[in-house]
């Protein structure tokens, strides 16, 4: 059998090509330039409004204006095409362009795509600042949780009835894959249906959100979309733009408090989470729109205050109500320079004012330096009274879960929600319970809401105002998918991307770890000597490894300071010897021989001791362990290489020299054993655990499921599947190279009975066990004797069903 018949089974389902008109820069001026005077706000003559897209849906009194996917049936480019002049469109003035009329087409081809909350006249609608706590209705039938009670009440208001309960084994594939982002095993599935004891299911969501490293893995996609954090790309060969990758990993296994990351994002205490507010720096000449200070003005609105600044950052929004110098002056706040307003891209001659845009709760001093200015912020941005900040969060970790925000879209906060309440007490619990993310998870999780069967979604069923009626379907994301199909096949990649180190620290194999680096420097550390206080030198080791690693990590520390390099490139640097820093290697290093070298230097007011320490553990995929630390065998010269954007030009002294072990001072060596076991025992735990696809560049395969470059700030991916992207994912070298692989391992520990192999894999892709006509088709495919093809060809057409690629 071939691929043919999953790709047309995923063919069938796909959607058409996403949407490339521009609602707001390309319709509205349409809109707006030929239909506005007689259609727009309280005009609506012939009984016919563009205002919103309700209204235009709804026609006038002819009829339907425009049929959404079908342009050639809708009146309003009749009208406009037609040469009579008692009914053409606009009835006086010029005729809209051939061009315009083509874009109106295709947006109308498109569905009718409607930035949410826009309307040529402005809704009295402004959002609360502050935070409400409401109050709960009466519970009903024991349903106990603040999420069911408000949506009870809610449902009873409209007379609606519950969406009905879902079964054990849809409820923790979902809990699974929403919350670590992996299926589950089929011990854990097992385990679950055998557990016959009340609460079992709250049990589980608590159990998931204890599992750091699964957590952090798979909510740092969600992340590094919000926060346009990625592992390559744009800006990074050039030094235009830094990673938070390390620290936002930290920030997540240890659940670090929403609001203290927010802080530390808007005013970093230190380089490893400013990359965010430090945005691209693009190369050559570039509009005003794209300068640092606007992005931080348009990262900072859009991530934490759902506010879509774009517009605003060019001339005075015409989507919502924010204007060209609010958004400069937000930008004021992060500029380290005169910053000049420019209105499309013009200069016009005034200077931005440093400003925050919610001044009822306070203001920022525009006359502070900048990183006085950037800590004012940040204080207000998780001020008690701004509930704007907890708000966003929260509905986006409902869209998340559920499938659609509370408001939508998430980035359209000014947008009234669909249910205020449901809202307002996510935002406040959350405040009230530390700012804990993941306790605003396990609340949602928990609800009778989230375990209730989801809506049945028809065409155009938002089209005149959105209903609750339970989650919707979300498809999985390109990381979630990759992360299936390896868990699936066992074909994950043995190298990650990201530079972080992974894991948390264990105490038990922190008490194993024995420290083997000393400490060392050059010839002026000699016995009875002491090292000046400007001295700088460097140090080298070359490493030959036999396999590439499968984990690597270092602790390093220098008095004073040093900048550490790896095989050419920079991986780490700090000048505070009493903090160890934590190098992840395992992107730096492999197989063959590996250069390390370090610029160390000395400092103080005059001669005083220096040292430099390191020590790393590699683990390889077999399991071999081995370890690099400083000792006699480095080497050292006087002369210190040039560096540039993170790597080191060409650098050959003539005067290597081995180094000299220093007596270590006391001091040194209580902040090496204080901190060091627990470093390498955090980058040890991860050794033997699957690499995610989170934790990986994109690749083809991730791009055609929808993973986006990160240039831009993606605060919700498409949910359905193009026809262009089905015929890649069906077609794709990298999905058939872990198919294949997951076949030979399937030959390798083949179950007792093709049918015990076709259900167990059943059982692993959708937590179900096959229908006795899936059965009798995947028998006919594998055969008495299973093969590589007939494995291959089984697996296609398990991951090619949408009910894989979806979370349900």
């Amino acid at each position: 059998m071939s691929r043919r018949l999953p790709f047309l089974v995923l063919l069938s389902w796909s959607a058409a090509a996403s949407a490339a008109v521009d609602f707001s820069h390309q319709i509205v001026p349409i809109l707006r330039e030929h239909c506005s005077e007689c259609h727009a706000g309280d005009k609506k003559k012939g009984g016919f409004s563009i205002n919103d897209r309700k209204s235009l849906l709804e026609g006038g009194e002819d009829g339907p204006a425009v049929v959404s996917g079908k342009s050639m049936q809708s009146a309003m480019i009749k009208l406009m095409l037609s040469a009579d002049p008692d009914e053409q469109m606009p009835p006086k003035g010029k005729r809209v362009p051939a061009e315009q009329i083509a874009l109106l087409k295709q947006w109308i081809d498109e569905g009718l795509v409607w930035e949410e909350g826009f309307a040529f006249k402005k809704a009295a609608y402004e959002p609360p600042l502050k935070p409400r706590m409401p109050e709960l209705p009466a519970a009903v039938d024991e349903r106990n949780n603040p999420v069911d009670r408000i949506l009870d009440h809610y449902l009873a208001q409209k007379k609606l009835p519950r969406p009905a309960p879902i079964d054990d084994a849809t409820f923790v594939r979902r809990a699974f894959l929403d919350l670590v982002g992996l299926l589950p095993s089929l011990q854990d599935m097992d385990a679950f249906a055998k557990d016959a004891s009340a609460g079992k299911r709250e049990r589980l969501v608590q159990s998931l959100l204890k599992r750091d490293m699964d957590y952090t893995e798979h909510w740092l996609t969600f992340w590094n979309d919000l926060l346009r954090n990625d592992y390559g790309g744009t800006g990074f060969i050039t030094g235009g733009r830094k990673q938070i990758s390390n620290w936002l990993y930290h920030a997540l296994i240890t659940n670090m408090p929403f609001d203290q990351f927010v802080r530390e994002l808007i005013a970093p205490p230190n380089d490893e989470s400013r990359g965010f507010i430090d945005g691209i720096k693009w190369r050559g000449d570039v509009s005003a729109g794209q300068t640092v200070e606007i992005q931080f003005a348009q990262s900072v609105s859009q991530s934490f205050l759902g506010i879509n600044m774009k517009c605003a950052s060019c001339h005075d929004s015409f989507i919502d109500r924010w204007k060209l110098a609010e958004a400069y002056g937000l930008a004021a706040i992060y500029s380290t320079r005169p910053l000049e307003i420019n209105r499309c891209d013009k200069p016009t001659g005034q200077q931005a004012v440093a400003s925050w845009l919610f001044p009822e709760i306070g203001q920022v001093d525009p006359k502070a330096p900048q990183p006085e200015r950037l800590k004012q912020l940040a204080a207000l941005m998780t001020h008690p009274q701004n509930g704007r900040v907890t708000r966003t969060i929260v509905n986006r970790l409902w869209q998340r879960l559920m499938g659609r925000g509370i408001v939508h879209p998430v980035d359209a906060m000014q947008t009234e929600p669909w249910n205020a309440d449901l809202l307002d007490y996510l935002a406040a619990d959350f405040a009230e319970h530390g700012y804990d993310l993941k306790h605003t998870l396990a609340l949602i999780a928990t609800s009778q809401a989230y375990q209730s069967h989801s809506q049945v979604m028809s065409k155009g069923i938002d089209d005149h105002g959105y209903t609750y009626a339970g989650p919707r379907t979300k498809r999985l994301t390109a990381e979630q998918f990759v992360d299936a199909i390896w868990q699936l096949t066992g074909a994950a990649a043995t190298k990650m991307d990201a530079g972080v180190l992974r894991g948390k620290v264990d105490p038990e194999l922190a008490r194993q770890i024995k420290i083997q680096g000393q400490w060392i420097w050059g010839h002026s550390a000699k016995p009875g000597s002491t090292p000046p206080s400007d001295e700088t030198i460097t140090l080298r080791k070359t490493v030959k490894l036999d396999a590439d690693p499968a984990s690597a990590s270092a602790v390093v520390t220098c008095d004073n300071g040093y900048t550490l390099f790896v095989n050419n490139r920079k991986v780490s640097a700090g000048e505070d010897w009493t903090k160890l820093a934590a190098v992840p290697l395992q992107t730096a290093l492999h197989k063959g021989a590996n250069s390390i070298l370090v610029i160390a230097t000395n400092a103080g007011k005059g001669p005083n001791p220096a040292g430099f320490f390191f020590d790393a553990r590699i683990r390889d995929a077999a399991g071999k362990e081995s370890a690099i630390s400083s000792d006699a065998t480095w080497e050292w010269s006087a002369k210190a290489p040039p560096a540039k954007e993170g790597r080191l030009a060409a650098f050959d002294p003539k005067d290597w020299q081995p180094v000299t072990v220093v007596n270590a001072l006391g001091a040194w060596q209580q902040a090496i054993h204080a901190q060091a076991p627990s470093l390498l025992a955090q980058g040890a735990s991860a050794s033997d655990r699957m690499v995610r696809a989170s934790l990986m560049k994109s690749d083809f395969l991730m791009r055609t499921l929808g993973r986006p470059n990160r240039d831009q700030i993606v605060t919700a991916r498409p949910n359905d599947l193009t026809t262009l992207e089905a015929i890649d994912l069906a077609n794709g070298s990298t999905l058939s190279s872990a198919i294949a692989r997951g076949a030979q391992n399937l030959l390798k520990t083949p179950p007792s009975s093709p049918t015990a192999l076709i259900t167990s894999l059943y059982r692993q892709a959708l937590c179900r066990e096959p229908a006795a006509g899936e059965l009798a088709t995947a028998l006919g495919m594998v055969g008495e004797k299973p093969t590589q093809q007939s494995l291959e060809d089984l697996l296609w057409a398990v991951c090619m069903l949408p009910e894989f690629q979806v979370v349900r």
